[in-house]
């Protein structure tokens, strides 16, 4: 393997590493949820009236809601960590397993008209629907130089 390959496969597996970490810690998240959504509550300075009366009808809404719809959150979590695990075909061969970066791809792609069909069924508020789409737009971002790598990665090989 030649230095610059051997560099490109480097970062492609960084990358990965990072973005997986990154996934699996999202997904995580989901389970503290009330916690998470009391702490906010307590640093969001008042002035921000309309996220502090969105942040507490979501906390008026998770003490009111049992523990089986709280576990949905727990699945949220699971499903994050199983996606993540699937990079780990990337860390191994990327460029056999470049599908797991455009399955990847398409995935956050997906994001942005999922938010803006189910958001406002759900009357979720447009500033937390561009949030929602934040994590498809910033996500596609070390996808894309990672599809990149693994294009060249292939290049150098053939």
């Amino acid at each position: 393997m030649t230095t610059e390959n051997h560099k490109t496969l480097k970062k492609i597996r960084l990358t990965i590493i990072g973005f997986m970490l990154i996934l699996a810690l999202s997904g995580i998240s989901a389970i503290p949820v009330r916690t998470e959504i009391n702490f906010l509550l307590g640093i969001i300075p008042r002035e921000w009236m309309t996220v502090r009366q969105w942040l507490q009808q979501i906390a008026e809404q998770l003490s009111t809601c049992g523990e089986p719809l709280l576990y949905g959150f727990d699945w949220l979590a699971f499903a994050h960590i199983v996606l993540a695990i699937n990079f780990i075909g990337v860390l191994k061969d990327p460029v056999r397993n470049i599908w797991i970066i455009e399955f990847a791809m398409i995935s956050c792609l997906l994001i942005i008209p999922f938010t803006f069909i189910m958001a406002p069924v759900r009357g979720i508020p447009f500033w937390w629907q561009l949030i929602d789409c934040s994590f498809g737009v910033f996500g596609l971002i070390p996808l894309y130089l990672v599809r990149t790598w693994i294009q060249q990665l292939e290049k150098n090989n053939s």
